[in-house]
């Protein structure tokens, strides 16, 4: 079996890189360079591959071949911390087989969140100078994180409540059929919009599993 290719926007700052495979929303990493951030890009692979599963598109992590499909002047967000540039790629027109699937990874990274943080103890490892949140402020940062990019969707407020009727309203939009302009009128396409959601999620579950105390 031949390798499989990720096409990866690079977008960069003199302080921080961010590298996000295109075509699987969530998979974004950062580091200080180019290199280090591929390089933190596919030791995340593993920890990616079972979230890929859950959505019914299974992905192979030996023999990965990365490309850089495009390369982006980063902007405050990236150096900030977070992949904050929408791609030349991300305007494409999203048919209805790509918006399932867009669809189906973000909700299987709002799965992935659920269950780590429901397993997660209430008192997380704090960082070497004592910081940090502990698992009950993450998830409330996480559902005001996806209250914000619900009103960027164009979703009404009358719809954006901290239950499951969120995250529905949400897929919905990204089910949708798109011609690449910015969903709503607002500012982000569908592409951008479903790699940015499912990347916040699963930053942070991952952040809760980093910080679990093994013991």
């Amino acid at each position: 079996m031949s390798p499989l290719a990720i096409r990866i926007l690079v977008e960069a700052t003199p302080k921080r890189v961010f590298v996000s495979a295109l075509d699987w929303p969530g998979w974004s990493r950062g580091g200080k360079t180019e290199e280090a951030a591929v390089e933190a890009l596919l030791a995340a692979s593993p920890r990616y591959a079972p979230v890929a599963a859950a959505a019914g598109h299974p992905l192979d992590v030996d023999g990965l071949v990365i490309e850089v499909a495009e390369r982006r002047d980063g902007d405050a967000g990236t150096a900030f911390g977070m992949p904050s540039v929408v791609a030349a790629a991300d305007r494409l027109p999203v048919d209805a087989a790509e918006a399932a699937w867009l669809a189906a990874l973000v909700e299987a990274a709002f799965d992935a969140f659920d269950r780590i943080s429901a397993a997660a103890p209430a008192e997380l490892r704090k960082g070497p100078r004592g910081g940090g949140r502990d698992t009950a402020k993450i998830v409330e940062h996480v559902w005001g994180g996806n209250d914000a990019y619900a009103s960027v969707l164009g979703i009404p407020k009358d719809r954006r409540t901290p239950t499951g009727l969120l995250r529905a309203a949400m897929l919905g939009v990204l089910r949708q059929a798109s011609d690449g302009s910015p969903v709503a009128g607002k500012k982000w396409p569908a592409r951008y919009a479903a790699r940015r959601i499912a990347w916040h999620v699963l930053d942070h579950a991952w952040e809760i599993e980093d910080r679990t105390d093994p013991a």
